[in-house]
């Protein structure tokens, strides 16, 4: 299988009046053709921004990418000319954002704002984009498109709203489409009619999927290779069925703890992670989950592990401690 973006060491710094945000610290990961990578973690823990800074959206200042290479189509995105990654942005790398109705703009029609990237990007003239952009809202769930194509986005429900992101990101048939949050803001009846329209759509048009959730729920029956991502920093990294049947970092074992089951005969109390994540502006000079872990020992609190191999199917994690042996490392 072709490899479409290769992150490589990967770190975004936010310079505030408090001090330096270590916000992404030196990420690598790969996505494949048609494969659907999540990247799960929780609130500030560095997955959006990741993504944002591979599509050069990071507001500078305060933000700066201080290192690393995005590689798309052997070309690096973070040294490529504003111009030219404006054409990769929306035509071969799209991205649906957390909250719709902050993302539309609410002056401007459906129609008129969906045909923009049709008339941008492929040269569409203003009648074969209106035209396409009805077979978009068809194709996303929306009824009576024809119709609907001139209401405005205060005349949608947030599941409507996204699903008109959803028709915009893939109007220009895109390689690769980001998800960020998209399903946070919806009620969990229309999370699964987003995910089942992302799934379907996926599998129409072949393009690559990067997720990025707070919510290993969504993830389990959407993608084939998960990122654990804590304090800017990836823990753990495996295909999905690895990473549910045998996580090995502590703090994937807390997540995935603290998830009510279907599967078990007796019900038991859920696990809660103790503690707070650490500051990102004065992170320890140990592993940043040390503070909370239950397999802490002395290394842990002084050396950052880097990510190793620990099982089939490349399943790497960044821990000094094997926590099925309790061996150290």
């Amino acid at each position: 299988m072709t490899t479409l973006l290769e992150v490589k060491g990967l770190k975004t710094r936010f310079y505030t009046q408090d001090g330096v945000v270590h916000a992404v610290n030196g990420i690598s990961y790969t996505l494949d053709e048609g494969e659907t990578l999540g990247i799960v973690g929780e609130s500030g823990c560095g997955k959006s921004v990741s993504v944002l800074s591979a599509m050069r959206l990071i507001p500078e200042p305060p933000g700066k990418i201080v290192g690393g290479q995005v590689l798309f189509e052997g070309e690096d995105l973070l040294k490529m000319p504003m111009d030219e990654i404006r054409h990769v942005r929306g035509n071969k790398i799209a991205m649906i954002f957390q909250d719709p109705m902050t993302s539309l703009n609410p002056v401007l029609t459906i129609g008129q704002q969906v045909s923009e990237a049709l008339e941008l990007h492929m040269g569409m003239s203003k009648s074969q984009a209106r035209q396409r952009t009805i077979e978009l809202l068809q194709m996303v769930g929306i009824p009576q498109a024809e119709e609907r194509i001139d209401d405005y986005p205060h005349q949608f429900s947030g599941g409507m709203r996204q699903r008109v992101m959803i028709a915009m990101a893939l109007s220009c048939n895109p390689q690769i489409l980001i998800a960020d949050e998209p399903t946070t803001a919806l009620d969990v009846t229309i999370q699964a009619q987003i995910v089942d329209l992302v799934k379907r759509l996926r599998d129409e048009i072949g393009m690559a999927v990067i997720w990025i959730t707070h919510d290993l729920g969504i993830i389990a029956g959407l993608a084939e290779k998960v990122i654990v991502m804590y304090a800017g920093f990836i823990v753990e990294m495996a295909n999905v069925k690895d990473l549910y049947g045998d996580p090995r970092h502590p703090y994937t074992i807390g997540l995935l703890g603290s998830l009510p089951r279907l599967d078990e005969r007796k019900s038991h109390r859920l696990v809660s992670i103790e503690g707070l994540p650490p500051d990102l502006i004065d992170l320890p000079p140990g592993c940043p989950f040390a503070p909370r872990c239950n397999y802490v020992i002395d290394r842990c609190l002084e050396e950052n592990p880097p990510l190793e191999t620990v099982g089939p199917n490349n399943h790497r994690i960044a821990c000094w401690v094997d926590v099925k042996t309790a061996k150290t490392g």
